[in-house]
């Protein structure tokens, strides 16, 4: 049965509050899930989400980004840019590198390819040579099938340089908009092999992985090798059946991330969520640090 896509034009912009600070009695806050794109890239990604989504709350450019959510009380960002089609990787990256520079110390960022271009592997190994940290992947925007050979390169590469991938592998949320049908390229069954193939590589799945949250919580439980984000997926935003039980999920594989700019309600809403969750203060710790910090081989 063909399911209704989750991204439609009529989604909501909610109008809540935000707070002026990370909430009181939470520990230092890593974003694991942060965009930056050139300004013209970033105008484009609002006209789409104005389409085809919701109107994204924060129109930011990449530095007042980081100003917003550092100024904030984010105590470290890790900042993503996919290459929406070939030819823009290698340029993507150089823009990556130097926006990092402006906030020394405080910013991880991650490389891009569009997977299958000519000099892929190349271009991703000249970003690991500037200092950028890891590779982002977006499966429902770059089209690829995590399986296909043209992968297996990127895989090798950030195994043997021991650079983690964020990979949007996971079949929601879907649109009519993308170029592909994310529910013939996404599914947990799919990424199980990319893990049993390429043993060392961390991988991280962002959203949990939903909408097979369940199918993803069981893959942390077998592979060290997988982490998940929570983007999105704790705000009541999407209708998502199942229930997420956080104290059922591995903490030690489970990141927080919060999509911004790019989300239809105020930046902290996650994180209020989390606030009032009933989980431990060590249970928070690693949601909101120490997983990410493990992830990216983060310093301090």
């Amino acid at each position: 049965m063909q399911k209704k896509p989750m991204l439609t034009p009529d989604l909501p912009s909610i109008d809540d509050e935000e707070g002026a600070a990370v909430p009181d009695g939470l520990p230092a806050v890593v974003d694991a899930h942060v965009h930056i794109f050139p300004r013209e890239i970033f105008t484009a990604i609002h006209g789409w989400f104005d389409e085809h989504a919701w109107r994204i709350r924060y129109r930011l450019t990449t530095s007042e980004v980081f100003e917003f959510l550092l100024s904030h009380g984010i105590a470290h960002i890790v900042a993503l840019q996919y290459a929406h089609k070939p030819g823009i990787a290698a340029t993507l990256n150089g823009y990556m590198f130097q926006k990092c520079r402006e906030f020394p110390g405080r910013i991880t960022g991650m490389a891009t390819v569009f997977p299958g271009e000519d000099g892929a592997e190349r271009i991703l190994r000249e970003a690991f040579d500037s200092g950028l940290s890891g590779l982002k992947l977006h499966a429902h925007v770059q089209c690829f099938d995590m399986n296909a050979i043209e992968m297996e390169p990127l895989y090798g590469l950030c195994q043997s340089r021991e650079k983690p991938i964020v990979m949007h592998v996971g079949r929601e949320p879907k649109s009519e908009a993308y170029r592909c049908d994310p529910y013939r390229i996404c599914n947990a069954e799919k990424l199980k092999r990319v893990l049993q193939d390429y043993p060392r590589l961390k991988i991280c799945v962002p959203h949990l992985g939903f909408d097979e949250l369940s199918e993803y919580r069981k893959l942390i439980e077998e592979y060290d090798t997988l982490w998940l984000d929570t983007t999105m997926v704790l705000t009541d935003y999407f209708p998502i059946e199942e229930v997420v039980d956080l104290k059922r999920y591995r903490l030690d594989r489970v990141m927080y991330g919060s999509d911004f700019p790019n989300i239809p309600y105020a930046w902290d809403r996650e994180l209020k969520w989390l606030s009032g969750s009933g989980l431990s203060d060590a249970d928070l710790e690693w949601i909101l640090k120490k997983s990410a910090s493990a992830f990216f081989s983060l310093v301090g």
